[in-house]
């Protein structure tokens, strides 16, 4: 398949009452293009996906006050950690956006395909004009 040749399409994910790894992990299978018969692994494949009502996504057991975000900003004594709680409160679209970016490939290649991935926390977004297809999960 030539890069030329590559239909891409768009998909819509509402993220309200869904599980956090589930939607995670469609979402991946549909930015990486494993859903499509011509899948090649490297190149990209994939659909744009919009994911909506990012602040209602669901997490199982004690993570709410459990998980943690950790980074670190290369200096020393710069590693900060957050929880899930205080990254709902402030940045909603952050929990799926991380989740996502951890199962694509760490490589050029994932981070395009992550550039095909857009999460917005209420259930608006500017991409109506797509026509976006509902993605079953």
């Amino acid at each position: 398949m030539k890069a030329g040749e590559i239909q891409k399409e768009w998909y819509i994910a509402d993220a309200e009452n869904k599980t956090l790894g589930r939607l995670a992990s469609g979402v991946a299978q549909i930015l990486k293009g494993k859903h499509k018969p011509t899948y090649t692994p490297h190149m990209d494949m994939g659909d744009f996906v919009v994911v909506v009502n990012a602040e209602k996504v669901r997490v199982s057991g004690k993570k709410e006050m459990q998980k943690t975000y950790f980074s670190h900003s290369g200096y020393p004594g710069g590693a900060k950690e957050v929880d899930l709680h205080t990254v709902r409160r402030l940045h909603p679209e952050r929990i799926i956006e991380n989740a996502v970016k951890g199962m694509l490939p760490h490589n050029r290649l994932g981070r395009k395909m992550f550039g095909n991935l857009k999460v917005y926390t209420g259930p608006d977004h500017p991409h109506a004009a797509q026509q976006p297809k509902a993605m079953e999960l």
